[in-house]
């Protein structure tokens, strides 16, 4: 099962001045397209390493999803952060895996 928690745990620590790299995120307005990105490359790098561990081709994922391969290709793509999640739940069911995801 995959599973995408992204929690953020402040602490206070003595002696530190200034914000965290997260606050830097917000303030420059970058901050959910650098964890949108950041959660796609894990679910990128898991769904590879199912289909490695399944000694499974890009061509036999594709046939098992009932898409093509450039549309596999574009949802193994890291730098493209744009993901359907029907395509997200068809890609984790091809390799025997499910999806769970949280809001939190």
């Amino acid at each position: 099962m995959y599973h995408v928690r992204y929690n953020r745990a402040m602490t206070a620590k003595k002696g530190r001045i200034g914000s965290d790299f997260d606050d830097f995120l917000k303030d420059e307005g970058l901050y959910e397209e650098v964890t949108a990105g950041a959660i796609k490359r894990v679910l990128t790098q898991q769904i590879f390493d199912a289909m490695k561990a399944g000694d499974i081709s890009k061509s036999e994922m594709a046939r098992r999803m009932n898409t093509s391969r450039s549309q596999l290709d574009r949802l193994l793509d890291p730098a493209n952060t744009r993901i359907q999640l029907d395509t997200l739940f068809k890609a984790a069911r091809a390799v025997g895996r499910s999806v769970r995801l949280e809001i939190s």
